[in-house]
Order: C-alpha cells, then structure tokens, then sequence
C-alpha cells in the first residue's frame, strides 16, 4: 500500500498538460450563437445577462471602467488606465517596491456592482486585478484595502490564489480546460466561448442542432433534464458554490455534483457556527441547508437561469408560495398572510418589513458585492450567546442587544425559541471536539438535520477521537445523502484501523465519486497485500481517482500540502520534501510548509541543510519568530 499510495509523486510529475491553442472549439460545441435562431426568446433574455457577460473581451462596448488616462492608487497599490494606438486598454501598475509595469487587458469580468478586469503577467497567465471598477459609482476602488500585499506574496494581485486560469475562469466560460503544465507552471488554457453560454449548462449541442437541421432520428436531447428539479440544481450549484474540483476544467453538464466537486462544509471561517454565510461561500452550501431545499424547491423556482435574474422583483417572489393562495406544489406550507405587519411587525413597505431582510440577511463581498443568504433561517437571536453567530434583528436595530431581540421575537412567536438547532451542537464541536462528541454523533445520525450539517458534525468527529462515538456513526456508512457518507470514513479514524478498514471496504465501491475518495483517504496505509483480490482492486481504484484529483489541482500550493502529507503518512520523506519545495514555490509565505522542509532536511541531510532551508525561509518571511527561533536553535544566525 506504501508503494502505491506514494506513486503519487511520480504519476503526477508525468502528467504535464500538453499546450493547447489560447482559443478554439471544444468537441461537440457550437456556440450560443447556433442555439438563438431556434430559442430566440431564451437568448433575447440571455443577451447582456450578468451569465452573457461573466467574462468577455476588452473591447469598446464591454469595458465600463475610465480608461481616458485615468489614475488611481490605494495601500501601496497604484495604477494608470490607458488604451494603447490600437485602443486596447492596458494597466501600467506601480507596485509598493516601486516597480512599474505595463500590462494588456485580455478579459474583463462582470458587469455590476462591479467590473473586474484580467491581465496576463507572463505567455498564457491570466491574473484578476485587485483595483475594480465600481460600475454604480463611476470610480476604481481596491478590492482589499485593509491587506498589505506586496509583490511576492501569494496573495498579492500576480499570486496564485488570484490566478484567473485556475480559481475563476471555469465559473465564467463554457467547456472550459486549465491546460496546466505543472514542469513548466504555464497554462495553455482553452474554452469553447467566454461567457455562460448556452452549452455550459446544457451541454454540447452539435448533435441537437444536427438533428434540427434536418437529422434523421429523435432528438438527442440535452445533458441536463430541465424537469428534474435536483439534477437541475446541481448543474447550477458547480459554479455557485464554494468547493474542490476534481477535473481540471469544467465537467461535462449533468455530471452529479458529487462525481465533480468536494462541497465546502459549515467550518470555522466559512460558515458561522449556525450556518449563516461568513466568507464567501455561493448560495449552494446554504440553501442545502434550507427547508425550501428539503420540500423541493430548486433554483429556477426564483430564478430565471437565462436572463440571470429573480422571476418576480420584491416580496411577490415570496409570495408565489407564502401567500393565503398557497402554491399546490408543495401543500405543506402554511396558508398565510405572511405579509401583513401582524407577522413582521415593521412598517408597511418599510425595509424592515421585506422577507428577505429577516429571513435572507445579505453580506457585502469585494467590498460592494451584495450577497444573500440562501438559507432562509428565522432570526434566533436567542442562540446569541451559544453560537457566536449574528441575527438579523440586531444587524438592523444596531443600538440593541440580542437579549432585546430574542425578548421581542419570544413575545410573538413564543413556539420560535423552542426549536433546535444544529449551531449549538456545531458551536460546542468548534471549541471542544471531544467534550461535544456524543452531542455531535447525535446530530450525525438525525436525518431531520441538513446532510451539510450532519456531514459538518462528523468531520469535527475526527478531532475527538472518541470510539465510543465513532461506532455509534457506523450505520452513516449507507446514509442516503452522499456529504453523509463521505463524512463517515474521517469519524471512523478514532477506532482501530483493522476495525475501520474493515467497515469502509464498502465505500470503495459507493456510486459516488466523492465517497469513493473519502473511503480511499481513510484507508490510507491498509495492508493491500494482505486483503482479498477484489477488495484490493477497488481501494487502487478509489485511490486512483483521489491521486488523479489532486493532479488536477498541481497550480494550487494547498495541493502540494496536501501530496506532502501523503508522503509523510507513507514515510517517504524525499517525496515529502519535494512537495513541500513546491508549495512554497508557489506560496513562499506558507511558513508551516517551509518548517516541515527544515526538519525534514535536518533529519534527512544535516544542521547545514536544515539552516539552508530557513535561510530561504527568513528571505522571504523576513524577520518571521517562527522561522528565526529554529534558526537558532539549528545553530545558524537568524
């Protein structure tokens, strides 16, 4: 098993991309173009669409930003807007270092609130600027104001955590491919059209088109069932959600999402512990935890996908089920005047009495980017306290305390404080993972609970390493939500191995490709050698397919992280320090990465090398305590 785990590091140093054209077709697409003479209502509506427009050229009708010789400058970061003799525009930047470099626009992004505009750095990288445009406005302002970011560090503008062709560019293209060369750490990335086109949601359309231009048979139809309500969220949900790909590029339309993405789960940072929207996490992950979500609604009961925007403006979008009418799709709603000041107690046509001001709070992101939470949560300020987390109530009433809000709201809705909620069990799981093991267990194996909470519980399961809770979570193996099953096999890490491993054999062979790589992640270490031909062949297999997702992520320093931990699991310490190497190539402010190298180093090659390591270290974190106490202490001067 050591072999074959530790075959990562050669399998994916032989996996260079080869270099594609910047531009062209992909196989079986034809463009939006072909689909409008045929749908013309659905691209009138798509035309200039914030999907239409997710990424376009720079040219004249699409840059909203003042190119007229324009400055502007915040935070060390300083440019000049400009158009070349051509009229192309271009960004001369002055860094904090006071170098100056001229870059050409090769994409721009989005529409409103804000613009955001591509430059390319070296042939082939595309990088997301960090001075926008404010389209309602009229002026450039610094998307992170508050960070100082110089030149080199990972997540300054030319970093890799802002790398247009690996982070963004799939979400704003149709059948688009990275094209990474992990030797050479260039891309040669391809699409079949910038923009959400038509085919990036229902997949390649040359057979369809074929077929009604005369084609003999049925209609081939499409990759994604429009009627089917789930399927039809997921195909959203790969672009509006927070998660980890395990393609390099975009997966075929009505790929499961399972099969394609590791969904982000309710965790520190991301998610308060109540499951209300922290950083930015797109809707998917919030609204799984919905009740909409959980009495089938889908995306296009508000929205229309095509013109990228709400079916109805205000409180009557709400009202299409939350009304005295009622709506006969989903019967067990309450039949009620949710409108009346009797519910909201605020002033008719007043923000506060608006739905989605107390049941959908908004976040601002990029600074002016307003986002809404898709959870639909009734404000409990009442959990205050227990959670941490905020409540719409006070977010408006800023002069009062969650104590005035949750008296207030008991007085109306006296039944509202005696409903659970998961953020207690979650809030106790983030400060003591093992004092709150059992109560986590316990909200794992509640299928009245969302399966991305219950998947949340059971990952704070692994740091608790309690066995008695672990076993208790074994019948979640065959759990029918798949984030639930793939949950499972880290909870199990408190038993002993030979007993875990024995459990997840199942898993190898799960219908779903994230639970597959969950199985072979837990099972890392088993003694293949030692078990039965078909079981052994399925755990390769699973473990294939983990190895060939982090291949697809070789520009991401996490993903070196994560090969360096693999390494070290399997004892390979030359492979682990290789790993390491890279991702501080790639991130030289990852200091945790650059100590691993050191001690790896001093065990493996001596103090000297050890003391070489953190002189790189000290260069590029200067004066870091970290780095400069193990300087010391390997003899050297820090």
């Amino acid at each position: 098993m050591r072999r074959l785990a530790f075959l990562i590091l050669p399998i994916l140093a032989a996996l260079a991309v080869p270099a594609l054209a910047q531009d062209g077709p992909q196989a079986g697409y034809v463009g939006s173009e072909a689909c409008a003479g045929c749908h013309a209502a659905e691209a009138e509506a798509w035309t200039g669409s914030h999907h239409d427009l997710a990424w376009t050229r720079p040219d004249e009708p699409h840059v909203l930003g003042d190119f007229d010789d324009a400055e502007f400058s915040d935070n060390g970061l300083g440019a000049r807007f400009t158009t070349d003799p051509d009229g192309d525009p271009r960004i001369t930047v002055a860094e904090s270092d006071g170098v100056r470099r001229a870059y050409p626009v090769r994409g721009v992004v989005g529409i409103a609130p804000l613009q955001q505009y591509v430059l390319e750095t070296e042939p082939g990288r595309l990088q997301s600027f960090d001075l926008a445009w404010d389209a309602e406005r009229g002026t450039w302002y610094h998307l992170y104001p508050d960070q100082d970011l110089p030149p080199g560090d990972g997540l300054h503008w030319t970093g890799p955590y802002k790398t247009w062709n690996a982070r963004c560019a799939e979400c704003h293209a149709t059948a688009y491919d990275k094209g990474y060369d992990p030797a050479s750490r260039r891309y040669a990335s391809t699409q079949a059209e910038i923009g959400v086109g038509c085919e990036a949601c229902h997949g390649p359309g040359a057979a369809h088109a074929a077929w009604a231009q005369g084609g003999q048979g049925a209609d081939p139809g499409f990759a994604v069932d429009v009627a089917d309500v789930e399927a039809t969220m997921q195909q959203c949900a790969g672009c509006h959600s927070r998660r980890e790909a395990f393609l390099p590029g975009s997966p075929p339309p009505g790929t499961p999402y399972a099969d394609a993405y590791s969904l982000a789960l309710l965790r520190p940072g991301l998610y308060h512990a109540d499951g209300q929207i922290l950083d930015e996490v797109y809707v998917y992950g919030s609204f799984l935890q919905s009740k909409m979500y959980a009495r089938g609604v889908g995306c296009m009961d508000c929205h229309d996908p095509h013109a990228a925007q709400v079916k109805i403006e205000g409180d009557a979008l709400c009202a299409q089920c939350h009304s005295p009418a009622g709506n006969p799709r989903f019967p067990s709603l309450p039949q009620a005047d949710f409108a009346s000041a009797e519910h909201h107690f605020h002033p008719p046509e007043s923000e506060g009495a608006r739905c989605v001001s107390c049941h959908m709070v908004s976040r601002d992101y990029m600074r002016i980017d307003g986002r809404r939470d898709h959870s639909f949560r009734i404000p409990r300020p009442d959990l205050a306290q227990a959670t941490g987390a905020p409540d719409a109530c006070t977010g408006c009433h800023a002069d009062r305390d969650p104590a005035w809000a949750a008296a207030e709201i008991a007085a109306r809705f006296p039944a509202a404080a005696a409903r659970p909620q998961f953020g207690v069990t979650l809030a106790r799981g983030r400060a003591d993972a093992a004092g709150a093991a059992q109560a986590l267990a316990d909200l794992a194996l509640d299928p009245s609970q969302p399966g991305i909470a219950r998947a949340t519980a059971l990952w704070l399961m692994e740091g608790a390493q309690d066995p008695q809770a672990a076993r208790r979570v074994l019948p979640l193996l065959s759990d029918p939500d798949p984030l639930v099953r793939a949950g499972a096999p880290g909870a199990l890490r408190a038993l002993p191995a030979q007993e875990s491993f024995a459990q997840l054999t199942t898993l190898l062979r799960d219908p779903v490709r994230l639970v597959r790589q969950a199985a072979a992640r837990a099972m890392l270490g088993a003694p293949v050698a030692y078990m039965p031909p078909r079981i052994a062949t399925d755990l390769r297999t699973a473990m294939g397919e983990w190895q060939a997702a982090m291949a697809s992520r070789l520009d991401f320093p996490e993903t070196h992280l994560q090969l360096a931990g693999l390494a070290l699991t399997t004892r390979r310490f030359p492979g682990a320090a290789a790993a390491f190497a890279e991702a501080t190539e790639l991130d030289p402010q990852l200091v945790d990465a650059w100590v691993m190298r050191a001690r790896i180093a001093a065990a493996t090659e001596g103090a000297e090398a050890a003391q070489a390591v953190l002189a790189e270290a000290l260069s590029a974190n200067p004066g870091h305590p970290a780095l400069a106490e193990m300087m010391r202490q390997a003899g050297g001067r820090p």
